[in-house]
Protein backbone atom coordinates (compact mmCIF):
# COMPACT_ATOMS: atom_id res chain seq x y z
CA UNK A 1 0.00 0.00 0.00
CA UNK A 2 1.58 3.30 -0.70
CA UNK A 3 0.98 6.87 0.90
CA UNK A 4 1.17 10.54 -0.59
CA UNK A 5 3.32 12.88 1.06
CA UNK A 6 0.56 14.32 3.73
CA UNK A 7 -0.14 10.76 4.98
CA UNK A 8 -2.73 9.86 2.79
CA UNK A 9 -3.66 6.68 0.95
CA UNK A 10 -2.79 6.21 -2.72
CA UNK A 11 -5.16 4.57 -5.27
CA UNK A 12 -5.07 3.00 -8.73
CA UNK A 13 -4.48 5.57 -11.09
CA UNK A 14 -2.69 8.25 -8.85
CA UNK A 15 0.19 9.83 -9.65
CA UNK A 16 3.05 10.00 -7.42
CA UNK A 17 4.97 13.43 -7.22
CA UNK A 18 8.47 13.53 -5.68
CA UNK A 19 10.31 16.30 -3.91
CA UNK A 20 12.64 18.22 -5.83
CA UNK A 21 13.52 21.56 -3.86
CA UNK A 22 11.55 25.04 -3.46
CA UNK A 23 11.21 25.95 -6.98
CA UNK A 24 10.03 22.74 -8.53
CA UNK A 25 7.09 23.28 -6.06
CA UNK A 26 6.22 27.18 -6.61
CA UNK A 27 6.50 26.07 -10.23
CA UNK A 28 4.38 22.95 -9.88
CA UNK A 29 1.76 25.30 -7.67
CA UNK A 30 1.87 28.12 -9.89
CA UNK A 31 0.71 25.41 -12.94
CA UNK A 32 -2.02 23.86 -10.81
CA UNK A 33 -3.46 26.88 -9.71
CA UNK A 34 -3.32 28.83 -13.17
CA UNK A 35 -5.16 25.65 -14.57
CA UNK A 36 -7.55 25.08 -11.81
CA UNK A 37 -8.31 28.69 -12.92
CA UNK A 38 -9.21 28.16 -16.22
CA UNK A 39 -10.79 24.66 -16.09
CA UNK A 40 -13.30 26.31 -13.28
CA UNK A 41 -13.53 29.42 -15.66
CA UNK A 42 -14.78 26.58 -18.27
CA UNK A 43 -16.93 25.02 -16.62
CA UNK A 44 -18.72 28.28 -15.09
CA UNK A 45 -18.75 29.02 -18.99
CA UNK A 46 -20.56 25.92 -20.00
CA UNK A 47 -23.10 25.88 -17.34
CA UNK A 48 -24.19 29.34 -18.27
CA UNK A 49 -24.06 28.68 -21.70
CA UNK A 50 -27.85 27.18 -21.77
CA UNK A 51 -29.15 30.59 -21.22
CA UNK A 52 -27.30 31.76 -24.41
CA UNK A 53 -31.37 32.42 -26.10
CA UNK A 54 -32.43 34.12 -22.57
CA UNK A 55 -34.53 30.83 -21.14
CA UNK A 56 -31.95 30.73 -18.21
CA UNK A 57 -33.72 28.61 -15.13
CA UNK A 58 -34.61 30.75 -12.13
CA UNK A 59 -31.62 29.77 -10.29
CA UNK A 60 -29.48 31.69 -12.78
CA UNK A 61 -31.01 35.19 -12.16
CA UNK A 62 -30.35 37.50 -9.63
CA UNK A 63 -33.31 38.44 -7.22
CA UNK A 64 -32.29 41.67 -6.33
CA UNK A 65 -31.13 42.80 -9.53
CA UNK A 66 -34.45 41.22 -11.17
CA UNK A 67 -35.88 43.28 -9.10
CA UNK A 68 -34.61 46.35 -10.47
CA UNK A 69 -35.36 46.12 -13.83
CA UNK A 70 -39.28 46.07 -12.84
CA UNK A 71 -41.03 48.87 -14.68
CA UNK A 72 -41.86 52.20 -12.11
CA UNK A 73 -45.50 53.15 -11.54
CA UNK A 74 -46.77 55.27 -14.10
CA UNK A 75 -46.29 58.62 -11.78
CA UNK A 76 -42.78 58.16 -11.75
CA UNK A 77 -42.38 58.30 -15.44
CA UNK A 78 -45.20 60.51 -16.50
CA UNK A 79 -42.84 63.34 -17.02
CA UNK A 80 -41.28 61.37 -20.12
CA UNK A 81 -44.66 61.44 -22.22
CA UNK A 82 -43.23 64.60 -23.94
CA UNK A 83 -39.60 63.95 -24.23
CA UNK A 84 -39.85 60.20 -25.71
CA UNK A 85 -39.52 59.97 -29.62
CA UNK A 86 -43.01 59.54 -30.45
CA UNK A 87 -42.62 59.71 -34.44
CA UNK A 88 -44.92 57.09 -36.23
CA UNK A 89 -41.92 55.40 -37.80
CA UNK A 90 -39.80 55.49 -34.69
CA UNK A 91 -42.33 54.73 -32.46
CA UNK A 92 -44.63 52.41 -33.88
CA UNK A 93 -42.43 50.54 -36.41
CA UNK A 94 -39.03 50.78 -36.22
CA UNK A 95 -39.08 50.14 -31.92
CA UNK A 96 -39.62 46.41 -30.91
CA UNK A 97 -41.92 47.10 -27.57
CA UNK A 98 -43.58 50.54 -30.04
CA UNK A 99 -44.55 48.39 -32.40
CA UNK A 100 -46.04 45.29 -30.39
CA UNK A 101 -47.92 47.69 -27.93
CA UNK A 102 -49.27 49.45 -31.45
CA UNK A 103 -50.11 46.24 -32.62
CA UNK A 104 -51.93 45.01 -29.43
CA UNK A 105 -53.37 48.29 -29.39
CA UNK A 106 -54.92 47.71 -32.91
CA UNK A 107 -55.83 44.25 -31.84
CA UNK A 108 -57.69 45.80 -29.20
CA UNK A 109 -60.15 48.39 -31.49
CA UNK A 110 -62.88 46.85 -33.52
CA UNK A 111 -61.83 49.57 -36.59
CA UNK A 112 -58.24 48.28 -36.94
CA UNK A 113 -58.88 44.62 -36.28
CA UNK A 114 -58.55 43.92 -40.07
CA UNK A 115 -55.61 46.88 -40.78
CA UNK A 116 -53.20 44.93 -38.27
CA UNK A 117 -54.17 41.31 -39.21
CA UNK A 118 -53.08 42.76 -42.57
CA UNK A 119 -50.11 43.79 -41.62
CA UNK A 120 -49.47 40.45 -39.82
CA UNK A 121 -49.76 38.64 -42.60
CA UNK A 122 -47.53 40.78 -45.05
CA UNK A 123 -44.98 40.45 -42.68
CA UNK A 124 -45.53 36.86 -42.07
CA UNK A 125 -45.45 36.17 -46.06
CA UNK A 126 -42.02 38.00 -46.40
CA UNK A 127 -40.14 35.32 -43.78
CA UNK A 128 -41.83 32.50 -45.06
CA UNK A 129 -40.69 29.76 -47.51
CA UNK A 130 -40.48 30.49 -51.73
CA UNK A 131 -42.61 27.41 -52.16
CA UNK A 132 -45.40 28.35 -49.38
CA UNK A 133 -45.94 31.72 -51.12
CA UNK A 134 -48.15 31.66 -53.49
CA UNK A 135 -51.00 29.56 -51.43
CA UNK A 136 -49.91 32.94 -48.64
CA UNK A 137 -50.30 35.53 -51.17
CA UNK A 138 -53.53 33.73 -52.28
CA UNK A 139 -55.31 33.53 -49.26
CA UNK A 140 -54.77 37.12 -48.74
CA UNK A 141 -55.89 38.63 -51.36
CA UNK A 142 -59.16 36.55 -50.73
CA UNK A 143 -59.22 37.83 -46.92
CA UNK A 144 -58.46 41.68 -47.51
CA UNK A 145 -58.35 42.54 -51.20
CA UNK A 146 -61.60 41.62 -52.35
CA UNK A 147 -64.79 43.98 -51.25
CA UNK A 148 -66.80 40.71 -50.66
CA UNK A 149 -64.93 39.89 -48.10
CA UNK A 150 -65.70 40.98 -44.24
CA UNK A 151 -62.07 41.66 -43.75
CA UNK A 152 -61.99 43.64 -46.47
CA UNK A 153 -59.53 46.61 -46.50
CA UNK A 154 -60.92 49.75 -48.33
CA UNK A 155 -57.85 51.92 -47.63
CA UNK A 156 -55.93 49.86 -49.93
CA UNK A 157 -56.10 51.98 -53.54
CA UNK A 158 -57.50 50.06 -56.51
CA UNK A 159 -54.27 50.73 -58.54
CA UNK A 160 -52.42 48.75 -55.99
CA UNK A 161 -54.93 45.96 -55.61
CA UNK A 162 -54.83 45.60 -59.55
CA UNK A 163 -51.02 45.25 -59.23
CA UNK A 164 -50.87 42.69 -56.24
CA UNK A 165 -54.00 40.29 -58.61
CA UNK A 166 -52.31 40.73 -61.77
CA UNK A 167 -48.67 39.24 -60.13
CA UNK A 168 -49.92 36.80 -57.84
CA UNK A 169 -48.49 34.08 -59.49
CA UNK A 170 -45.33 35.36 -59.77
CA UNK A 171 -45.20 35.69 -55.71
CA UNK A 172 -42.16 37.72 -55.55
CA UNK A 173 -41.04 38.43 -52.00
CA UNK A 174 -41.96 42.64 -52.32
CA UNK A 175 -45.17 41.45 -53.77
CA UNK A 176 -46.89 43.65 -50.97
CA UNK A 177 -44.39 45.95 -50.71
CA UNK A 178 -47.07 49.08 -52.10
CA UNK A 179 -49.98 47.80 -49.90
CA UNK A 180 -47.60 47.78 -46.83
CA UNK A 181 -46.80 51.31 -47.56
CA UNK A 182 -50.37 52.44 -47.85
CA UNK A 183 -51.53 50.77 -44.53
CA UNK A 184 -48.77 52.20 -42.67
CA UNK A 185 -49.54 55.69 -43.94
CA UNK A 186 -53.37 54.82 -42.87
CA UNK A 187 -52.38 53.69 -39.35
CA UNK A 188 -50.43 56.61 -38.99
CA UNK A 189 -53.31 59.28 -39.90
CA UNK A 190 -56.26 56.86 -38.36
CA UNK A 191 -54.90 55.30 -35.26
CA UNK A 192 -51.58 56.85 -33.84
CA UNK A 193 -53.33 59.67 -31.92
CA UNK A 194 -55.98 57.18 -30.38
CA UNK A 195 -52.63 55.26 -29.37
CA UNK A 196 -51.05 58.08 -27.64
CA UNK A 197 -54.45 58.24 -25.06
CA UNK A 198 -54.07 54.49 -24.64
CA UNK A 199 -52.76 52.61 -21.62
CA UNK A 200 -50.56 51.03 -24.30
CA UNK A 201 -48.73 54.54 -24.69
CA UNK A 202 -48.23 54.67 -21.28
CA UNK A 203 -46.88 50.85 -20.91
CA UNK A 204 -44.47 52.25 -23.76
CA UNK A 205 -43.71 55.02 -21.91
CA UNK A 206 -42.73 52.63 -18.67
CA UNK A 207 -40.83 50.91 -21.10
CA UNK A 208 -38.45 53.56 -22.48
CA UNK A 209 -38.15 54.96 -18.92
CA UNK A 210 -36.82 51.71 -17.94
CA UNK A 211 -34.37 51.81 -20.92
CA UNK A 212 -32.59 55.38 -20.19
CA UNK A 213 -31.55 53.77 -16.42
CA UNK A 214 -27.88 53.53 -16.26
CA UNK A 215 -26.23 49.97 -16.21
CA UNK A 216 -22.86 49.85 -15.23
CA UNK A 217 -20.21 46.37 -14.35
CA UNK A 218 -22.14 45.11 -11.14
CA UNK A 219 -24.82 43.72 -13.87
CA UNK A 220 -23.32 41.37 -15.47
CA UNK A 221 -21.15 38.33 -14.42
CA UNK A 222 -17.75 38.25 -16.72
CA UNK A 223 -16.38 34.64 -17.95
CA UNK A 224 -13.52 33.22 -19.72
CA UNK A 225 -12.19 34.84 -22.37
CA UNK A 226 -13.35 35.22 -25.56
CA UNK A 227 -10.66 37.10 -28.02
CA UNK A 228 -8.35 39.32 -28.15
CA UNK A 229 -7.80 42.36 -29.57
CA UNK A 230 -5.72 45.55 -29.97
CA UNK A 231 -6.98 47.78 -27.80
CA UNK A 232 -8.80 45.27 -24.69
CA UNK A 233 -10.25 41.35 -24.46
CA UNK A 234 -13.59 40.17 -25.22
CA UNK A 235 -15.08 38.01 -22.58
CA UNK A 236 -18.48 35.97 -22.19
CA UNK A 237 -20.65 37.28 -19.67
CA UNK A 238 -24.20 36.67 -18.50
CA UNK A 239 -27.02 39.46 -17.28
CA UNK A 240 -27.72 38.66 -13.60
CA UNK A 241 -31.27 39.75 -13.75
CA UNK A 242 -31.99 37.93 -16.67
CA UNK A 243 -29.56 35.16 -17.55
CA UNK A 244 -28.90 35.84 -20.78
CA UNK A 245 -25.15 35.40 -22.35
CA UNK A 246 -23.71 37.92 -23.83
CA UNK A 247 -20.33 39.19 -25.41
CA UNK A 248 -18.51 41.74 -23.33
CA UNK A 249 -15.99 43.84 -25.45
CA UNK A 250 -14.00 45.84 -23.09
CA UNK A 251 -11.51 48.64 -24.40
CA UNK A 252 -8.68 50.19 -22.06
CA UNK A 253 -8.94 53.44 -21.52
CA UNK A 254 -5.03 53.28 -21.59
CA UNK A 255 -4.30 51.77 -24.95
CA UNK A 256 -7.30 54.12 -26.52
CA UNK A 257 -5.46 57.27 -25.74
CA UNK A 258 -2.01 55.92 -26.35
CA UNK A 259 -3.07 54.55 -29.94
CA UNK A 260 -5.53 57.75 -30.50
CA UNK A 261 -8.56 55.45 -31.27
CA UNK A 262 -11.20 57.09 -28.90
CA UNK A 263 -12.90 58.28 -32.09
CA UNK A 264 -12.99 55.01 -33.32
CA UNK A 265 -14.44 53.39 -30.14
CA UNK A 266 -17.26 56.11 -29.94
CA UNK A 267 -18.00 55.39 -33.90
CA UNK A 268 -18.17 51.96 -33.14
CA UNK A 269 -20.48 52.47 -30.46
CA UNK A 270 -22.85 54.49 -32.20
CA UNK A 271 -23.33 52.41 -35.06
CA UNK A 272 -23.78 49.06 -33.32
CA UNK A 273 -26.59 51.07 -31.37
CA UNK A 274 -28.58 52.58 -34.57
CA UNK A 275 -28.67 49.06 -36.23
CA UNK A 276 -31.04 46.39 -35.30
CA UNK A 277 -31.12 43.06 -37.48
CA UNK A 278 -31.03 39.26 -36.91
CA UNK A 279 -28.04 39.59 -39.31
CA UNK A 280 -25.95 41.57 -37.65
CA UNK A 281 -24.07 41.61 -34.40
CA UNK A 282 -25.91 44.46 -32.42
CA UNK A 283 -25.71 46.28 -28.91
CA UNK A 284 -27.65 45.40 -25.75
CA UNK A 285 -25.27 47.66 -23.10
CA UNK A 286 -23.11 50.34 -23.12
CA UNK A 287 -21.02 51.70 -20.19
CA UNK A 288 -17.95 52.63 -18.67
CA UNK A 289 -15.59 51.88 -15.77
CA UNK A 290 -12.56 53.32 -14.06
CA UNK A 291 -10.48 51.43 -16.48
CA UNK A 292 -12.61 50.21 -19.41
CA UNK A 293 -15.41 50.84 -22.39
CA UNK A 294 -17.63 48.38 -22.21
CA UNK A 295 -19.60 47.35 -25.27
CA UNK A 296 -22.12 44.34 -24.36
CA UNK A 297 -23.57 42.55 -27.67
CA UNK A 298 -25.19 39.53 -29.30
CA UNK A 299 -23.23 36.60 -28.11
CA UNK A 300 -21.63 34.29 -31.01
CA UNK A 301 -20.48 31.02 -30.03
CA UNK A 302 -20.04 29.01 -33.66
CA UNK A 303 -16.40 30.81 -34.32
CA UNK A 304 -16.08 33.23 -37.53
CA UNK A 305 -16.54 32.45 -41.21
CA UNK A 306 -13.13 32.00 -41.79
CA UNK A 307 -12.57 28.87 -39.51
CA UNK A 308 -15.04 27.23 -40.56
CA UNK A 309 -14.08 27.30 -43.96
CA UNK A 310 -10.55 25.83 -43.28
CA UNK A 311 -9.97 24.43 -40.31
CA UNK A 312 -13.53 22.19 -39.64
CA UNK A 313 -12.10 20.02 -42.40
CA UNK A 314 -8.81 20.67 -43.70
CA UNK A 315 -8.99 17.85 -46.09
CA UNK A 316 -11.90 19.48 -47.94
CA UNK A 317 -11.90 23.55 -46.92
CA UNK A 318 -15.14 25.60 -47.98
CA UNK A 319 -18.75 24.58 -47.85
CA UNK A 320 -21.43 23.60 -50.66
CA UNK A 321 -23.10 25.50 -53.13
CA UNK A 322 -26.23 25.10 -50.89
CA UNK A 323 -24.94 26.34 -47.67
CA UNK A 324 -22.80 28.76 -49.83
CA UNK A 325 -26.35 30.33 -50.80
CA UNK A 326 -27.81 30.14 -47.64
CA UNK A 327 -24.72 32.19 -45.68
CA UNK A 328 -24.82 34.60 -48.79
CA UNK A 329 -28.06 35.24 -48.35
CA UNK A 330 -27.99 36.36 -44.80
CA UNK A 331 -25.15 38.27 -45.37
CA UNK A 332 -26.79 40.18 -47.54
CA UNK A 333 -29.44 41.05 -45.68
CA UNK A 334 -27.26 42.57 -43.33
CA UNK A 335 -25.55 44.49 -45.50
CA UNK A 336 -29.26 45.73 -47.02
CA UNK A 337 -29.83 46.89 -43.37
CA UNK A 338 -26.13 49.12 -43.11
CA UNK A 339 -27.63 50.51 -46.20
CA UNK A 340 -30.81 51.60 -45.01
CA UNK A 341 -29.07 53.21 -42.29
CA UNK A 342 -26.84 54.89 -44.56
CA UNK A 343 -23.54 53.13 -43.32
CA UNK A 344 -21.23 51.71 -45.45
CA UNK A 345 -19.25 48.47 -44.01
CA UNK A 346 -15.69 48.56 -45.67
CA UNK A 347 -13.90 45.81 -43.90
CA UNK A 348 -16.27 42.58 -44.84
CA UNK A 349 -14.49 39.27 -44.68
CA UNK A 350 -14.76 36.15 -43.23
CA UNK A 351 -12.89 36.84 -40.17
CA UNK A 352 -15.69 39.07 -39.31
CA UNK A 353 -18.79 37.08 -40.31
CA UNK A 354 -19.49 35.16 -36.88
CA UNK A 355 -21.49 31.88 -36.68
CA UNK A 356 -24.47 30.77 -34.01
CA UNK A 357 -24.05 27.67 -31.61
CA UNK A 358 -25.18 25.17 -34.43
CA UNK A 359 -23.17 27.07 -37.48
CA UNK A 360 -26.36 27.72 -39.35
CA UNK A 361 -26.86 31.89 -38.92
CA UNK A 362 -24.27 34.34 -39.50
CA UNK A 363 -23.86 37.67 -38.40
CA UNK A 364 -21.82 40.22 -39.86
CA UNK A 365 -19.53 42.02 -36.94
CA UNK A 366 -19.50 45.61 -37.26
CA UNK A 367 -16.10 47.11 -36.31
CA UNK A 368 -15.14 50.79 -36.46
Amino acid sequence: MQFALDGSRLYPGHVVVHRKGPAFRTKAAAMDIGGLETVVANSAYVSARGSVDGAAAATMRDKKMRARVKLPHIRDCEHMKTSVDATFDSMCVKQPVGKRLFQQFLESDASHKNAVELWKDIEDYAVCQEAERVRKAQNVVNKYYKSASKSSCGFLEEKAVARVVEDLKNARGDLFKESEQQLLKHLEGKAVDGFKDSVFFLRFVQFKWLESQPFDEEWFMDFRVLGKGGFGEVFACQAKATGKMYANKKLEKKRLKKRKGYEGAIVEKRILAKVHSRFIVTLAYAFQTKTDLCLVMTIMNGGDLRFHMYNVDEKNPGFDEKRTCFYTAQIICGLEHLHQHRIVYRDLKPENVLLDDAARHPRIFVRA
